[in-house]
């Protein structure tokens, strides 16, 4: 296969790429304390240059050729969203490096998503996944609320206050890279281990939720850009494939022409003798 066809395909695969990451943001562009992901692209280096073992089989020719386009792990951009007001107590917005630390009673989570509800027996709860992650304190134990006690308040700290007295302490949790999270859904995080937790600096404001990182008018003109990326791709490929097989048929044309010339030369087939 021609080398420009290898390039063209994998210019496809990464603008394939890049559309499905860019996709999942705009599905994602009202979702509380959603933190958009960016698709990474660097060049790719020829194998003799990133392989020394290689270096016997080296072209000079192609060696000066580039190696095309090579996908990178997904990177998230953990920067601040804006705070939009609710009104509602018991939703809230981180604003500085920091999660708020949840669990299904098996699994903990991280998450920027504030929006809290209490269940019947008051345990404090995301809203998101189903009510299943309690929102835990900072001894990692899940918040669980008197409902009788009157409507809860929270600080800027963090505190939880019922008829003006402290009664818990919402746990937030913070990475030394929080690049090394993964992310597993409902808007959560899934520490993998890499990276230290240290204490959250963060400011917990109630009443306000944090807004989506995913600019809508941003994401659809990226959309755009890298459809058409692709089309062009897959226009070249579709040219030089096309140029392949004239080339192909031209080389069948010639060599059954000088056949039939070969046998001209030899004054025709030879008739059987009686």
């Amino acid at each position: 296969m021609s080398y420009g066809l290898w390039l063209s395909a994998g210019g496809m695969q990464v603008n394939e790429y890049r559309q499905a990451v860019m996709a999942n943001n705009l599905a994602n562009v009202d979702t509380a304390g959603f933190k958009r992901n960016l698709s990474v692209v660097q060049e790719r280096r020829m194998e003799s240059e990133s392989n020394p073992a290689m270096g016997a089989f080296s072209n000079g020719m192609l060696d000066s050729l580039t190696g095309g386009p090579w996908s990178r792990p997904t990177y998230t951009s953990f920067a601040q969203g804006g705070l939009e007001e609710t009104g509602r107590n018991l939703d809230v917005a981180l604003s500085g490096e920091g999660f708020l630390t949840v669990s299904d009673g098996t699994n903990t989570r991280y998450t920027r998503d504030g929006r809290m509800t209490l269940d019947i027996d008051g345990t404090l709860k995301m809203v998101a996944g189903d009510g299943r992650y309690a929102v835990l304190d900072t001894a990692g134990q899940p918040i669980v609320l008197d409902r009788t006690q009157g409507e809860p308040t929270i600080g800027l700290d963090g505190s939880i206050s019922q008829n003006n007295e402290k009664v818990a302490q919402i746990g937030l949790t913070d990475f030394e890279d929080p690049n090394t999270l993964r992310k597993s859904g409902n808007d959560l995080f899934e520490d993998t281990g890499a990276s230290q937790q240290t204490a959250s600096t963060a400011q917990v404001h109630s009443g306000f939720i944090e807004r989506s990182t995913v600019d809508s008018v941003t994401g659809l003109v990226d959309m755009i850009e890298v459809s058409r990326a692709y089309r062009l791709e897959r226009n070249c490929w579709y040219g030089m494939n096309a140029q392949g097989g004239n080339h192909a048929s031209d080389a069948s044309a010639n060599a059954n022409k000088q056949a039939e010339v070969n046998v001209s030369d030899r004054g025709g087939p030879h008739e059987k003798e009686d």
